[in-house]
């Protein structure tokens, strides 16, 4: 670990980025495929089953996000040890954090699976498309516990480093998702398939088997982190504390998935061709995040490394550098986006003129912002990765709440764009959103926090719990 470690706190930024980046930029890319598999078999059922997924989809993130703030308190604090050159409280750390983060998986879970049809109903999705969309949500939300605590052994090792092995566990996944997918959706032989509940099925068994792997990487030890069995006895007092690291960012989280749904709505009210617009465009929009993505997770790591080694110039200098990476490469990818919309879309559903025509206005009205979004991923990274949780989740309500939805509605239903309208409310966004962030980044304030030596809640906790456990 020493060469690593070193090339992040001392070494070359471009080097330190590139290094962590490509590799999470790859596990991003086959991570995107259970999506891409998904949506391409699902895409020859019909616009009706894209339909069912597309509404299922912001729901089962919701949940999702509701808990994800706890994992990243544990990553933030397992990255600010590591910088700090504490590894008996990166160890800590992590085994607490999947303790939590299993417990909450599995309670909202029961929770989402019982209010699956509820949902739905609020949605006011059409009746031809809520059987396929319940089935599909149930699936997922059974799921939900492994894609936890495989997320969570991602931003684990990220946070010390290690992209390696994360990548060689997400490669097989997506191989033997991308052989399941087909077979579950459209059966073989005999056997007749689930349909859209059969994209949901194959994804369940791949992450649960991506989730065991990651558990059994880390009991072995060998990857930078050492679990045990011991480990596992519930702290109580540093998840209370975690817990109050981490809500922060489940408010940030869930705000988007809230804005999802709300989204939802809105597209819904527009009818099954525009839901299926929405959600192919929807689709390519993740994708082009991929390269942001893991340019913004690269931020972290080496941010919270830093600021756990006490050098916040070093860490405000890697959010500069990799804002300008990101505004500069997802410009040209928005070029190359509104040049071939059409074709784009029709990958997706190759057989509705309608919705390749929606899809592709949608994907030209938003793509030469894109820009935008890889400024502000970045920046939000920076202030997470700092402990900075409350002006992450301060620019996902802005974001959400008060500039696009807000937007979507006044265009959508008071002028006469219509759908457009909410098109052009994401481009909105990602312009006002981008320069309201990094102008708060640029003032600097967010350099003052550094859990590691100066958060009184967890860091001190966290040590003084070790300090017993030690004289036990």
């Amino acid at each position: 670990m020493a060469d690593p470690q070193h090339l992040f706190l001392h070494g070359s930024i471009s080097k330190a980025l590139l290094k962590l980046g490509i590799p999470i930029i790859l596990i991003n890319i086959l991570q995107s495929a259970y999506q891409l598999t998904d949506a391409f078999w699902v895409g020859r059922l019909g616009a009706e089953q894209v339909a069912a997924v597309s509404v299922s989809m912001p729901v089962t993130f919701l949940v999702i996000a509701i808990g994800s703030g706890l994992a990243m308190a544990g990553a933030i604090l397992s990255a600010q040890y590591m910088g700090a050159g504490q590894q008996d409280k990166v160890n800590h750390v992590a085994a607490q954090t999947m303790l939590m983060v299993t417990i909450t998986a599995t309670i909202l879970g029961l929770i989402g699976y019982m209010l699956s049809p509820y949902f739905l109903t609020l949605l006011g999705v059409e009746d031809q498309v809520f059987g396929d969309a319940l089935k599909f949500m149930h699936v997922s939300f059974i799921g939900v516990v492994f894609v936890f605590i495989y997320a969570m052994f991602q931003a684990l090792m990220r946070g010390i480093g290690q992209t390696k092995v994360p990548l060689y566990i997400v490669s097989g996944t997506v191989l033997l998702n991308f052989v399941l997918d087909p077979l579950l959706i459209f059966g073989f032989g005999d056997f007749s398939g689930f349909g859209v509940m059969g994209a949901a099925l194959a994804t369940l068994i791949t992450q649960s088997l991506a989730a065991a792997i990651g558990v059994w990487v880390f009991l072995r030890g060998r990857h930078g982190i050492q679990l045990k069995l011991s480990s596992f006895k519930p702290d109580w007092q540093y998840m209370k504390q975690a817990f109050f690291l981490g809500a922060p960012g489940s408010v940030e989280l869930s705000a988007r998935a809230f804005g999802l749904i709300i989204m939802s709505f809105l597209v819904a009210s527009f009818g099954t061709h525009t839901i299926a617009s929405y959600g192919v465009g929807s689709n390519i929009l993740q994708m082009v995040m991929i390269p942001a993505m893991g340019l913004s997770m690269a931020v972290s790591t080496l941010v919270g490394q830093n600021m756990g080694a006490g050098n916040p110039q070093r860490a405000a200098q890697i959010t500069r550098l990799a804002s300008l990476w990101g505004l500069l490469g997802l410009t040209i990818v928005g070029v190359v986006a509104y040049l071939f919309a059409e074709y784009l879309v029709a990958f997706f559903i190759p057989d509705d003129e309608s919705v390749i025509a929606g899809g592709a206005e949608f994907i030209r009205v938003m793509c030469l912002t894109w820009g935008g979004i890889g400024v502000q991923l970045c920046v939000v990274a920076a202030f997470r990765a700092s402990g900075n949780m409350l002006n992450a989740m301060v620019v996902s309500l802005l974001s959400q709440c008060v500039i696009q939805f807000p937007a979507a509605y006044i265009l959508s239903k008071h002028t006469s764009l219509g759908p457009q309208g909410i098109w052009y409310s994401f481009a909105i966004t990602n312009v006002l959103v981008a320069i309201i962030t990094y102008l708060w980044f640029a003032a600097g304030r967010w350099q003052r926090t550094q859990l590691t030596k100066e958060d009184k809640d967890i860091a001190k906790v966290t040590q003084e719990t070790l300090i017993e456990e030690g004289n036990h």
